[in-house]
Parts: C-alpha cells; sequence; structure tokens
C-alpha cells in the first residue's frame, strides 16, 4: 500500500464512495497521480468522488479504460489512514465504500480554492437593537470569532440576509473578502499550564515522556471526579505540539465544547479547530483540509473526528471514555474508543484514555498490563469528594405520585436556606414514560414503533424516543373514545419539575434536558447561567453527568437509584455504578463539600453498597470476575445481529434459516443465540429479529461470521446489520 505515481495512462484502481463490492480500474489523467490522490472519476452518466488505492488490476482492455477526470486539491490519503480504514472495514465487518464515505464527510471537497466573502464580529454597537440584530451578535460571540458565509450566519441567527447587511452598514458586523480555507491560529505549547498537584504533575511528566518517545501506548487516566484530568492530558497536548505533531481530543457530548474550548485557549493563547455537528459547512471543510496540510495542530470533537485526514496525529484522548455515545448505533457501527486505539496502533501514536468510572474493558486492560494506568486519587485544591448516603424508600412515608422523599426534601431545603444549589437526577426524559387509560388500560403507543409514547408536557405533545414520531396529547382514550381518563404513569423530569414547583414554591428551577433545548448553544447558555448561581435546583438526566462544573452545588440527589439495574442488559450494573459516581460527583467541587442521597429500595444490593462505600477497584474485580466465569466481555467475544423488514414473516424465516446454516461459527467453538423478536420489535414500520453470536476471545470471529452470513441471500425488503461487540441489546 505505499504511495506510488502513476504515468498518464497507467491503470489504477479506485475505491469509490459508491455501494459496490469491488476497486474500480481507470486510466491515470493527464500529468498522472499518486496513491491515495482524491479524485473525481465517471461512473455510468455521473461523476463520483474516490482515491487512487493502487495500480488496476482488471484484466479489461487499459486502452478501453475511462480515465480519471480530475486529481482534486487536496492532500493524499496517507498510506497510515487507507490502512486504518480497511483494518477498520474488516473488524467491524463494514463495506470499504461504507468507511470511505466517514473519511470524507466534509462538503465541497472538489471545489477549487477561492476568495469569498465573510462575516466577522465588528468594533461598533448598532444604533438601534432588535431581536434579529441581538441573535445575530450572539452567534458571533458565541463561535469566538469563527467566520460565517452570509446564507450560514443568517440560517444560525434564524434572520433574513438584510438584518446581517443591515449590522455591516452599523460596522457591529465586518464583511471582508479572506481565502476560502484559511489555517488555523497557531497554540502556544511554550505558555505555563496551571499549576499542578504533586499526583497531576507526576501524571503529567509520564504523559509527557510518553509522547516524546513517539511509540504507540494506551494510558487509562483515572481520576476521582474534580481531580483534574483534563489539566493533566492538556500537558500530554502541549508535549504532543512542542514535537510538531497534531492532537485530537474527543469530547462525548456537544454541550461540553464550549468549556473546554475556554480552557484550551487560556492554556494555549488560541482556540483549536472544532468538529461536530454543530458547526457550519464551511467551517466543516476548511478543517478538513487543514488537517491534512498541517494547518490545524489540535482538534476537539465529536467521535467520527477519529476519521479526518491528519497529516501527523501523535496523540488521542478520549475524554469520559466509557461514555456510551462514544458507540456508534446507526449506519458504520463501531466504537470510537476502541477505533482510537486502533489509529493510533498504525501512526504510533498515544492515546489517553481518561474517565473517573473507567469501561470494564479499559480498567481490564489496565489491570493485566496491556494499558497504563495512572491514578489521581484526590480532587484538585480544597474541594473534597462528596459524602454519598443512601434514602430507604421503604422506610419513607410518600403520598401517591410523588418521588422526593421527605428526607431528601429535608436536605434540599438546608441547601435553600444557605443560598447553595441542589440537583435532583432522573434519567427519564418528557413528563411521563407511560400514558395509561383508567377506563380500559390502554397503554399509547407509537404507530410506527412497539414502544410506548412518552408524554412531554412542555411541549403538548407524545413523542416516540425510537423513532421521533409525535402526536398532539388527546383529551381521549384513541382505543375506547372515554374522555377524561388518560393518565400519566411513572416520572420523567417535567414531572419532576411539576413536583419541586409544589414542594418548593419559591426555588429557581432549571431543567436540563437535552430534548428541551433547540440548539447545543441554548443548552451550554442554560448551563452556564446555572454555573453562575442562575438556578436554586437543578433537575436532569444524563447530560448532567457529563464534566459539568456547577462551584454552588453541594447536594445531589438521585430520584431513582434503581432505575439502570432493571432489565438483563450485560452492562446495566457497570453503567448504574458509573452514571451514580458521575452524577454524584458534581457535588462539592468547591470549598464546600457536597452531599449525595441515592433514594432506593435496594440499599443492600452489591452495586448500591459499592458506590456508597466508595470501594470502586472492588467493584470492577466483582464485575470482571462474574463476567469472566460467564464467559462474556471483555472476557469472550460477542456479536449482535439485527435483521429488519416490513414483512414479519420474511424476517423470522431468514433469521431462522441463518440460525440453521451456523457450521462457519461451530468450526470455531462459537454459539449462535435466536432469532428471537428485539425488545423493541419494530421501529419505524419494520420488524425487528435479533440473533447473538458468542465466540472465545482468541478465535477469528469475523472470518467466521463474513462466511455465515455469506451463505444466504437476504430477500431485498430485508436489511441486516452486523454489530461487533455489541453495546446496546434493544
Amino acid at each position: 500500500m505505499s504511495d506510488s505515481h502513476f504515468e498518464e495512462g497507467a491503470r489504477v484502481a479506485v475505491l469509490t464512495l459508491q455501494p459496490l463490492d469491488r476497486l474500480l480500474d481507470y486510466r491515470a489523467p493527464e500529468g498522472g497521480c499518486f496513491t491515495g490522490a482524491y479524485v473525481e472519476v465517471p461512473l455510468g452518466p455521473r461523476r463520483v468522488l474516490g482515491v487512487v488505492w493502487g495500480p488496476g488490476e482488471g484484466s479489461f482492455d487499459a486502452a478501453k479504460l475511462r480515465p480519471v477526470t480530475r486529481v482534486l486539491d487536496a492532500a493524499p490519503m496517507r498510506e497510515e489512514m487507507r490502512d486504518f480504514l480497511a483494518r477498520a472495514a474488516e473488524y467491524t465487518l463494514t463495506p470499504m465504500h461504507a468507511m470511505l464515505r466517514l473519511a470524507t464527510r466534509a462538503p465541497g471537497l472538489g471545489d477549487t480554492p477561492a476568495m469569498r466573502r465573510i462575516y466577522r464580529l465588528g468594533q461598533a454597537e448598532p444604533e438601534r437593537m432588535t431581536d434579529a440584530r441581538r441573535r445575530v451578535l450572539e452567534v458571533l460571540r458565541d463561535h469566538g470569532g469563527l467566520a460565517f458565509t452570509l446564507g450560514e450566519l443568517a440560517e444560525q441567527a434564524g434572520v433574513t440576509p438584510s438584518v446581517v447587511k443591515g449590522l455591516v452598514t452599523q460596522g457591529a458586523v465586518a464583511e471582508e473578502e479572506a481565502p476560502r480555507d484559511l489555517p488555523y491560529p497557531r497554540l502556544d505549547p511554550e505558555l505555563p499550564g496551571s499549576d499542578l498537584s504533586p499526583d497531576q504533575a507526576t501524571a503529567a511528566r509520564a504523559l509527557r515522556e510518553a509522547i516524546a518517545s513517539r511509540a504507540y501506548g494506551t494510558t487509562l487516566l483515572k481520576g476521582v471526579t474534580g481531580s483534574g484530568k483534563t489539566e493533566v492530558y492538556l500537558e500530554a497536548v502541549a508535549e504532543c505540539l512542542q514535537h510538531g505533531r497534531q492532537a485530537l481530543v474527543l469530547l462525548p457530548e456537544i454541550a461540553l465544547t464550549a468549556g473546554f474550548l475556554a480552557r484550551v485557549e487560556d492554556r494555549f493563547g488560541a482556540r483549536p479547530a472544532e468538529w461536530h455537528s454543530g458547526i457550519t459547512v464551511t467551517e466543516r471543510r476548511r478543517l478538513w483540509r487543514m488537517v491534512g496540510e498541517g494547518g490545524a495542530s489540535l482538534v476537539v470533537g465529536a467521535r467520527s473526528a477519529l476519521f479526518l485526514p491528519f497529516r501527523d496525529l501523535g496523540l488521542i484522548v478520549v475524554d469520559e471514555e466509557h461514555d456510551t455515545s462514544y458507540k456508534q448505533e446507526d449506519g458504520v457501527l463501531y466504537n470510537a474508543r476502541d477505533m482510537a486505539v486502533l489509529r493510533a496502533s498504525i501512526l504510533g501514536a498515544q492515546v489517553v484514555l481518561a474517565s473517573a468510572t473507567p469501561s470494564l474493558e479499559t480498567w481490564v486492560n489496565a489491570d493485566t498490563g496491556k494499558y497504563r494506568r495512572l491514578d489521581l486519587p484526590a480532587r484538585f485544591g480544597a474541594a473534597e469528594l462528596p459524602e454519598m448516603r443512601a434514602i430507604d424508600m421503604r422506610a419513607e412515608t410518600l403520598p401517591p405520585s410523588r418521588w422526593i422523599s421527605p428526607t431528601l426534601a429535608g436536605a434540599v431545603t438546608a441547601r435553600l436556606q444557605a443560598g447553595e444549589q441542589s440537583l435532583l437526577f432522573l434519567n427519564r426524559r418528557g413528563y411521563a414514560p407511560v400514558t395509561v387509560c383508567r377506563a380500559c388500560g390502554h397503554q399509547i403507543g407509537c404507530d410506527n414503533c412497539d414502544a410506548r409514547m412518552v408524554e412531554h408536557r412542555f411541549l403538548k405533545r407524545l413523542v416516540c424516543h425510537q423513532c421521533g414520531e409525535t402526536k398532539p396529547m388527546p383529551t381521549a382514550c384513541p382505543s375506547c373514545g372515554v374522555e377524561g381518563k388518560l393518565a400519566a404513569v411513572g416520572p420523567g423530569v417535567e414531572r419532576l419539575a411539576e413536583e419541586v414547583g409544589e414542594v418548593f414554591p419559591d426555588a429557581r428551577v432549571a431543567v436540563l434536558s437535552s430534548d428541551l433545548f433547540g440548539t447545543a448553544r441554548a443548552l451550554r447558555d442554560q448551563i452556564e447561567a446555572i454555573a453562575e448561581g442562575a438556578a436554586d435546583i437543578i433537575i436532569g438526566t444524563q447530560i448532567v453527568a457529563k464534566g459539568h462544573n456547577f462551584p454552588n452545588l453541594t447536594l445531589v440527589g438521585v430520584i431513582d437509584a434503581d432505575l439502570g439495574l432493571q432489565g438483563s442488559d450485560l452492562r446495566a450494573a457497570e453503567r448504574t455504578f458509573q452514571t451514580m459516581r458521575q452524577v454524584a460527583g458534581r457535588a462539592g467541587r468547591a470549598e464546600k463539600r457536597g452531599l449525595a442521597l441515592l433514594q432506593t429500595c435496594q440499599p443492600d444490593h452489591a452495586v448500591i453498597r459499592a458506590i456508597l462505600s466508595g470501594d470502586e477497584e472492588g467493584f470492577w474485580r466483582a464485575e470482571a470476575e462474574e463476567r469472566r466465569a460467564a464467559g462474556m466481555p471483555p472476557y469472550g467475544r460477542m456479536a449482535g445481529i439485527v435483521l429488519s423488514s416490513p414483512n414479519v414473516q420474511s424476517v423470522f424465516d431468514f433469521g431462522a434459516a441463518l440460525a440453521r446454516a451456523d457450521a462457519p461459527l461451530r468450526a470455531i467453538g462459537a454459539h449462535v443465540y435466536g432469532p428471537a423478536a428485539a425488545p423493541i420489535a419494530r421501529i419505524r414500520g419494520r420488524h425487528r429479529v435479533r440473533l447473538l453470536v458468542k465466540a472465545e476471545k482468541t478465535v477469528p470471529l469475523q472470518a467466521a461470521l463474513a462466511r455465515w452470513v455469506g451463505q444466504l441471500k437476504p430477500p431485498n425488503d430485508l436489511r441486516m446489520a452486523i454489530d461487533i461487540d455489541p453495546q446496546s441489546f434493544l
């Protein structure tokens, strides 16, 4: 796969974005081309994007081959990137065209460099401030001086282009002619960093030495919440930049990006490049090109940033590495944490997996010596870890349809009197998870899915959390037609907010739930306002457990600590442990010590006891031993196969035929379970059936899976997804 130059007319093999199972041969264009060149090639009547993958090997007469239309003005795809895509495809059993699509997710790659008109924040204030003008200026301020095209700025602010033009006339917005894609500002690694504690300094020194070695290695940076893991791995970023290499920091949530960017700017004197769904199309194209040319030294992004064409990547940080959002659950099914380790091993780069509550896979890899482990056992500065206590709900007296126990209510009241903040955590969006008719017992479900619709009272609608379908909240039962008998069953954060308003009528309440904010900016603004003291009581879903710092927050109350322990999920105990420890870690991050209260009906459950005792190592050891005894990951291997079709008989018949044809799997000692209806058996009108393959860790599972599914041709209306190392079993 080494890079070669092909003279004009030579036969070259091109990987295109089209869903084909092979490379296509073309003739090299006038001037020739290199392996890895991004090219435009004819395919039928269309022109499509592709990458020169190597010499052509077909038997078709070379003189009759169609020539490459043109070579794009972009840095060629490097050999390590082609190797990474090929190995990731092999591991996840993904077609190569789909992997290439992940690596070219930037618009306008074929456009020639040109000047363009851009808009930035100006120096003057407008003579008359209107709501529309205020929104334009807020967008520009929120994006830290990034440039927008006229259309992008108008769209983000929700105004017409004439509003922007009016602000240009008054000098409040600057209009400039600029090259289409500019390098990002230089980050200065020589600027002084934060004062580090002895533990932080030891960990930072170890990471710096690893970066300087220019060799591959993976390190678990395990530190309790508030211990300053970010400051430590920013020292590794500094070392990487000093060696002239690029760094990538992956974050699990866009809402975390703003605070992190500010910390990077404080540390290095400039903002890094951003890559996530919230950036503009123009910025996406610029970043993709600059990363390949070396014009962006540090990228902060979501999981897909792992597929950017870095010129010389020396460090990948996966922050909150345990977070489930690193697993892509549709399209190409991959875990960004595992793919980060794969890419770094090819590059000779370092990986830092940072977490207060690492995934069991990472903990085991560190425990067995495959990964190095660095610990930060204490909070930074004066802050102490919160005290943790259980509230035994069996001993509490609550009226029906109430969820805040008297003990928790008393603790919140004490915080209100002291002028401190409280957080009430419930991992359920909406008002109530089920709406039932008291007359006939009907539960309102989605028309397209086998899922109950969730009442969102703030929106006055019912919402399906599987497909997004919404409908107005009915006044009569859709089954029996009786009016006034529909009742909400169970709590969501909106219902909890209603209860808080009744129990604490004078408190300022903020609800943090991803579905209540139209944009990442709106969510970010609310988080910043809370951190500055704009709310007395915060009510939140799992979004509040992810890295936010509320200095005046001293009480965390978990409404239903048992919620995650229900069901048969392989990782239920692990995820409950992680979520509870993470959300408890929001308390007492400044001078005042925090308190975390867990409402539970199972105070003697092993997971609840482990959370309260703080014996994290004991919990991981017990959980690991249980998995080892059962041959489950990380001590065994699993693959999930999801079949879906509009025809329920067709999908079950094909699943049964697959299960019978399991000889390739039996040959490696693997077992097939199923087919069985998926727990959510219908989504968007498609019936879903699951099979599960379980094998020993050392067997060649992917090759056997490929042979197994390759024996049968599925019906045209049936889709099959193979999920290696599944995280979800829905």
